[in-house]
């Protein structure tokens, strides 16, 4: 890879997107390229660490200091940061798990890095809830664990009866409940050890068998008491009691499913299947992997980005299957995605848009092959809960599964003519960002098209009337503005109310500085750094973003503990006070920063 490879792989990463092409090229001096075959320790644990690593290619596993697996990393993602900034030592074992690519920026170009960008300051800098969760289960506390509302009988109640609401309900245990307090607990175990084998005639009170005051724990505790209490006590149902009321039951069924829900776990199992109904079968754990994410009180983007991550593994694994199936591509290809997947912003609630950009040397006969890998793909990240476009921006669609050249024109007519339509499909695509294949003809494609843009003032007009579509949901008086009718009547569409008025001005923002990244946060950042919006503007915006985008994960991680299908609708009245004031003054920021953005339009 060559400086100006190495430069346009930096400007689609995260946080360097965040630089202007000067400072990007200034940390791009620094970096130095490791080759490291498949097995070998990139670092050990308590090793002085030289720098940071960034991968460009391959995966690397991280290990924590007993050797129990972290993370598997792909392209994009550092390691090491974390025990550089804490004491210079490693505070992980990175292995590469097949031959990578890195690329080390070293310890002290690193820290004046964090010390000069602020981007880079929020990015490795991250305390408190902006902090990635290297502990997972550990640190989960249980109240997040816990799913549907706990199944219970009374004492008196018969064996017969409690093994009937048991089999009928598919749980192994039974809170046994008496004026609302728990005062015992039956097993699956109990049932067959202390009434079958031994004849205990089934109608019986339960109270005869149950586990009297069983040991519990209170919803506060985290997963990693869960485990101690359970290897202590050699038990394998936990109840969850507060003040003495049972509040749920935690299982080992319930901590196999929740490491399996892991990042690594999910990336692994997806390394390792070999068709597309086992990656489906991966896929149906983002859901609790959205949920226990949130409950680790993960910062809004770190979950959106790691939510993100797992789509783009489904994606890279269905294009290998492809070739499998329908032989190596014929000339070079990059697909690409764009909406939330390209600005890695994916929730739990998420379709799939993407496209195909094919080298300029296609034949026909080369483009029914693309259009053959493509189904295989869209038809795969369905499968995988990845839904069709309902718009069908996706690379099934012929406009979307072009030539270099083609692109290159639907660029400069959007530009050059921007109707309703233009700026609609200009919106998206400038969201696009490379997953798989040969990046070069995604740079090739884009190259000038954000000086082109920037510099056509009826197109920045137009944008800018586009960003302002959609509003914040602020009534007249400044109170919340819910939908008046229908299904989801008297609620709040926190994606196309709530987070996409941000988004749409991270676009102009980015836009107008001429700002390589497609992240929402990182558009903002750079906005700031290039004094595209002032530092208390952008300040105020990011935090109602932080707010808004917060409350939506919050909203879809409850649905899913519940059992529901998460969405974007929320009931303001389901938020305390104080969390609704909160919401309302966001609102209220974004509203300003629209006004402010339409006036210096009309002022130009």
């Amino acid at each position: 890879m060559d400086s100006s490879d190495i430069q346009k792989f930096l400007a689609t990463t995260h946080p360097y997107d965040g630089l202007d092409s000067d400072a990007r090229n200034a940390v791009m001096q620094t970096l130095v390229r490791c080759d490291v075959p498949a097995g070998i320790e990139v670092y050990q644990f308590g090793q002085k660490l030289d720098g940071v690593w960034l991968i460009q290619s391959g995966t690397v596993e991280v290990t924590d200091r007993s050797g129990a697996l972290v993370s598997i990393l792909g392209s994009r993602n550092h390691f090491g940061e974390r025990g550089l900034l804490r004491d210079g030592n490693a505070a992980t074992t990175a292995k590469a798990a097949t031959d990578v690519v890195l690329y080390l920026f070293p310890a002290e170009p690193f820290l004046k890095a964090v010390q000069d960008f602020p981007t880079f300051n929020r990015y490795f800098s991250r305390g408190g809830t902006r902090g990635l969760s290297q502990d997972g289960l550990m640190t989960l506390q249980v109240s997040e664990m816990l799913g549907h509302e706990p199944v219970t009988c009374s004492p008196d109640t018969s064996i017969r009866e409690a093994a009937r609401i048991m089999r009928d309900e598919r749980i192994s245990s039974l809170g046994i409940v008496d004026r609302g307090l728990l005062v015992g607990l039956v097993t699956v175990r109990d049932m067959n050890g202390k009434v079958v084998a031994d004849g205990l005639d089934p109608n019986k009170p339960i109270s005869e068998v149950m586990t009297k005051n069983p040991i519990s724990l209170a919803p506060s505790a985290l997963g990693s008491d869960v485990m101690h209490k359970m290897i202590d006590h050699k038990i394998g149902h936990l109840p969850v009691v507060e003040n003495g009321h049972f509040k749920g039951m935690i299982t080992q069924t319930d901590l196999t499913r929740f490491m399996a829900t892991s990042q690594a776990q999910m990336i692994a199992d997806l390394g390792r299947a070999t068709s597309v109904q086992e990656m489906s079968a991966v896929t149906a754990r983002l859901p609790e992997f959205l949920m226990q994410l949130v409950g680790n009180h993960l910062a809004h983007d770190v979950v959106t980005r790691k939510v993100t991550d797992v789509a783009d593994i489904v994606t890279q694994r269905l294009i290998k299957m492809a070739e499998h199936k329908l032989g190596s591509a014929p000339v070079a290809f990059c697909w690409a995605a764009c909406g939330s997947q390209g600005r890695g912003e994916q929730t739990g609630v998420s379709d799939q848009d993407n496209c195909l950009i094919i080298h300029d040397s296609a034949t026909d006969d080369d483009m029914r092959y693309f259009e053959q890998l493509a189904h295989f793909v869209c038809d795969g990240l369905n499968h995988c809960g990845y839904v069709y476009c309902p718009g069908d921006m996706m690379a099934t669609a012929d406009r979307w599964r072009q030539r270099v050249s083609v692109w290159q024109g639907y660029f400069a007519k959007w530009i050059n003519t921007p109707d309703d339509t233009a700026q609609m499909l200009a919106s998206v695509m400038f969201d696009l960002r490379p997953i798989a294949g040969d990046e070069r003809l995604f740079t090739s494609m884009r190259d000038g098209v954000a000086e082109m843009a920037a510099k056509n003032s009826i197109f920045v007009a137009h944008m800018i009337g586009n960003a302002l579509k959609h509003t914040p949901p602020l009534s007249l008086f400044r109170g919340f503005a819910t939908i008046k009718s229908g299904e989801h009547r008297n609620s709040l569409d926190m994606k196309h109310n709530g987070v996409v008025p941000i988004v749409d001005l991270g676009r102009v923002y980015a836009l107008r500085g001429q700002i390589d990244a497609v992240n929402t946060r990182a558009r903002i950042d750079a906005a700031i750094e290039a004094g595209t919006i002032s530092d208390t503007g952008g300040a105020d915006l990011l935090a109602a973003y932080d707010t808004i985008a917060t409350v939506r994960l919050e909203h879809q991680a409850a649905q899913v503990r519940s059992g529901s299908k998460p969405d974007n609708y929320l009931v303001p009245s389901s938020l305390p006070a104080f969390e609704r004031s909160h919401l309302r003054d966001a609102f209220v920021i974004v509203r300003t920063m629209q006004s402010a953005l339409s006036s210096s339009s009309a002022a130009r």
